[in-house]
């Protein structure tokens, strides 16, 4: 039994507490600064709603997910307690921004620490969580989390300074997906298709490209190409989106959230 704590239970924090509530062999503490978030969460998926030393002192895994603005606030009650603690604990950072090293510093101590960009997918067990390890973190500690987290989706351990990188696909990308998504059914409500239905439609086509390519091994220009047969619409369709640059705009939206404009 792994006891896993979160201090924050927000939208990624309460999704991953989400995901990780699915494993029998999870035990969560939920601690958030307005005690009616965490309880609510706790309503939906079990789990026991603690104050954040209750956190500190009983998590195997104690999961950071605040606003980087929030960290100074949170490192002056965070420092003691983690400095009173007689036991080994990990920190798993989702802190947008804040390296390890850095992180360290601010906490006084040199502190085993997972550092994780997961996106918000991880909630219905789909999610992309990047992540990469401490000097401090031993294998069986990474294999600890990485079992805990199962329920989570996929993972891809990265050099650390590749993680924004990363993150700018992965855990901005929903966003774009959503974009093209609601673009794609309200297309279809233009043609006639009722509201749900289109969503249905749009969601269920970008899920299964997205598993076709995942599952198949090919590239996705392959893909594409089986797709466009000669003189037919789908290839009208490509004709389109390059005309309104379409591939353009994808490649600098991740560029923005990488601070490359």
């Amino acid at each position: 039994m792994r006891t896993l704590g979160f201090i924050g239970t927000g939208n990624m924090g309460g999704a991953l507490a989400r995901a990780a509530s699915r494993q029998e062999d999870n035990r969560l503490l939920l601690f958030n600064r307005h005690p009616e978030k965490a309880e609510a969460l706790r309503a939906q998926i079990g789990g026991t709603v603690t104050d954040q030393k209750g956190a500190v002192d009983g998590a195997d895994y104690l999961f950071l997910g605040v606003k980087p603005i929030m960290l100074p606030t949170l490192a002056e009650t965070l420092r003691p307690q983690l400095k009173d603690r007689q036991s080994r604990v990990i920190l798993v950072s989702m802190i947008a921004g804040i390296e390890i090293a850095k992180l360290q510093e601010i906490l006084g101590g040199s502190y085993p620490v997972i550092r994780i960009m997961p996106n918000t997918p991880v909630s219905v067990g789909e999610g992309m969580i990047l992540y990469c390890c401490s000097a401090e973190v031993t294998p069986d500690e990474e294999k600890g989390f990485l079992s805990a987290m199962t329920a989570s989706g996929r993972f891809l351990r990265l050099e650390e300074r590749l993680i924004d990188a990363g993150m700018g696909v992965s855990g901005c990308g929903p966003a774009f997906v959503d974009l093209f998504v609601e673009a794609l059914s309200d297309a279809a409500v233009a043609c006639g298709m009722p509201r749900a239905d289109a969503i249905t439609l749009a969601a269920q086509m970008t899920m299964g490209s997205a598993k076709l390519i995942l599952e198949s091994g090919k590239h996705p220009a392959e893909l594409k190409d089986a797709v466009c047969s000669p003189g037919g619409t789908t290839i009208q369709g490509v004709r389109k989106l390059e005309e309104k640059g379409f591939r353009s705009a994808v490649f600098e939206a991740v560029l923005a959230t990488c601070g490359k404009l």
